[in-house]
């Protein structure tokens, strides 16, 4: 177990941060992305530059940015895990359904690579979607007619939504398939640490740190979780001022649905507002900053593992191949 002392050497804040794989990790830097894959002769490190936004585009603009970067993070993600496959021990890799051989041959190999991401990244957004937000909406509209107050149907809402979250979270984590992956994470939390703690990046001193970090994706998508009971709440109770008839259908079927698909337009403003509190609770450090990573931080127990040295020198290679070439331009 890391000791307060690991805990607690931070020298500054990085925007290094990446995600575990199949035997390997992602990392995203600045400048660049990298892979990094354990195989059986070694490390394969795959780096790619990363495309930068223009000053004032309006992929750079407060809450903008963080729809964005929401879908950037999904897609770059999904395409780092399905190379995560190829190079993956030929005992890991599973062989290609005859479907996918068909599929492959009518398209070609780039437009099947770029269909496979795109049904990737659509169908981890609909589970995503369905388990932790329409199914949780679901359920709270049966208490719309016994709970008058809208703060409060939010609120038994968004406890409905966390409990299925960390529920699903404590079950994934539970899988055999998944105990190295949740590995791999610990290993990439580790080295982070050591990086921002400016120690030299060994196994020697990347061991000796905390797997957890207050910056995970873990964190966020917490913190997305409250931050969604507020603007529901808001939003809701600003409808109803404004179109005051619908209090007269509260309870009914169309009243759900109507309720249901006008949160669900309201998840990429969730999205925004989260990215923007989360990069300002990554430059400050106090009680409140601390109390909302608080939960994440607890989530991380199930979700990240300790890992063996052979993971650690994947993650040191992982942030050694995504430093910036200028000295703290990766600054958070």
């Amino acid at each position: 177990m890391a000791n307060k002392e690991t805990e607690n050497c931070e020298k500054f804040k990085t925007m290094i941060g990446g995600q575990a794989l199949i035997e390997g990790i992602m990392m995203r830097g600045p400048e660049k992305d990298a892979i990094v894959i354990r195989g059986k002769d070694g490390l394969t490190v795959e780096v790619t530059p990363r495309k930068l936004n223009p000053p004032g585009s309006w992929k750079t603009w407060p809450f903008i940015r963080g729809i964005f970067n929401f879908f950037d993070a999904q897609i770059v993600g999904v395409k780092a895990l399905l190379r995560s496959a190829d190079l993956a021990p030929d005992e890991m890799q599973e062989e290609p359904s005859k479907f996918d051989k068909w599929l492959e041959k009518k398209l070609g190999s780039e437009a099947f690579q770029k269909a496979i991401v795109g049904i990737a990244v659509a169908m981890g957004l609909l589970l995503s979607i369905g388990l932790f937000f329409l199914l949780p909406m679901v359920i709270g509209g049966f208490f719309d007619k016994v709970i008058t107050s809208t703060l409060l149907l939010n609120l038994v809402e968004g406890v409905i939504r966390m409990v299925i979250f960390i529920a699903y979270m404590i079950l994934i984590s539970r899988m055999p398939d998944m105990k190295r992956v949740f590995s791999y994470h610990g290993a990439e939390h580790k080295t982070i640490r050591c990086y921002e703690a400016k120690l030299p990046l060994t196994v020697e001193n990347v061991r000796k740190m905390t797997r957890l970090h207050p910056r995970c994706g873990t964190s966020f998508l917490l913190v997305v979780m409250v931050i969604s009971i507020l603007v529901f709440s808001i939003a809701s109770s600003a409808l109803l001022a404004v179109f005051p008839g619908l209090n007269a259908i509260r309870g009914t079927f169309g009243y759900r649905m109507l309720m249901i698909v006008f949160k669900l337009l309201l998840l990429p403003v969730v999205v925004g507002i989260t990215y923007e509190i989360n990069r300002w609770c990554g430059r400050n450090d106090n009680a409140f900053t601390r109390a909302l990573s608080a939960p994440g931080m607890w989530m991380q127990h199930f979700t990240t593992n300790e890992p063996d040295d052979s993971m650690i020198e994947v993650g040191i290679a992982a942030v050694q191949a995504v430093l910036p070439e200028k000295e703290g331009t990766d600054r958070w």
